[in-house]
């Protein structure tokens, strides 16, 4: 009775080694908003439900290992758990570096703003669509399929293999770029109206010097770019789910 309960309790700390390392940085569940208690919880339930889907054989040999061996385990499952959550939280840090340049491209950079996970002051219409994106993460139902990713990821990296170093990096630099393009393409029209804006106005400068031609059209490019983002605004957000949705699905 005591080698099952010793066997099952390590078990689930392997296993809880994976999904913390993922829950960790994983969009949404990583975010300091959320309370500690909650997420360690969201982590013990996953924990409870991903036991079933670990090979048995694995975990009976769990007992017999040492110390050494033990601790290589536990850092090799918290290392593929990372590198999960890091190549969802990918989507997430792409997006945020095109707000950045979408908001200074209509004018509104300058005005602060929070994010939900605390890692740095962004513009406030940035920040808006960004809770925007992550509120249609949850709303179609994309944490189920990051937790079931979790739950996949045993039968492509099994228990204690871990990831080869060259396979990893090649992974992270392909989803970097598969992600800055989607991010580029669904905000290129804030670039392209950017372009054309600053390229009249200089010409306007040029052509009238006396007038102070930039003080002047700064309200018009601000509600230019605010019409462009309505117009845009529902596109971009399916555009980037649908890329988010690819990925979960066939990650």
């Amino acid at each position: 009775m005591n080698e099952i309960t010793s066997t099952g309790v390590l078990s689930a700390f392997v296993v809880f080694c994976r999904v913390g390392g993922c829950l960790m940085i994983m969009p949404g569940f990583s975010y300091g908003l959320i309370p500690v208690r909650v997420r360690l919880f969201v982590a013990f339930a996953v924990v409870l439900a991903l036991l079933g889907v670990v090979p048995v054989d694995r975990i009976a040999t769990l007992e017999t290992v040492d110390v050494g061996e033990l601790l290589r385990l536990i850092a090799v499952e918290t290392l593929v758990g990372v590198f999960i959550g890091l190549m969802g939280r990918m989507f997430f840090m792409m997006l945020q570096t095109i707000l950045v340049a979408m908001v200074t491209a209509i004018g509104l950079g300058g005005l602060p703003g929070t994010m939900p996970d605390d890692t740095e002051m962004l513009p406030a219409l940035a920040t808006l669509i960004s809770l925007a994106a992550l509120t249609m993460l949850f709303v179609t139902d994309m944490h189920w399929e990051l937790l079931k990713g979790i739950a996949d990821s045993y039968r492509a990296i099994p228990l204690g293999i871990g990831l080869s170093p060259a396979v990893a990096l090649a992974s992270i630099t392909d989803q970097m770029t598969d992600t800055f393009l989607l991010v580029l393409r669904i905000g290129s029209p804030f670039i392209v109206y950017s372009i054309i804006v600053n390229f009249a106005v200089g010409l306007a400068n040029k052509l009238v010097p006396q007038i102070p031609v930039y003080f002047i059209t700064t309200p018009f490019v601000i509600a230019g770019g605010l019409m462009l983002l309505y117009l845009t605004i529902d596109e971009f957000l399916l555009n980037f789910i649908d890329g988010f949705s690819r990925w979960a699905f066939g990650g």
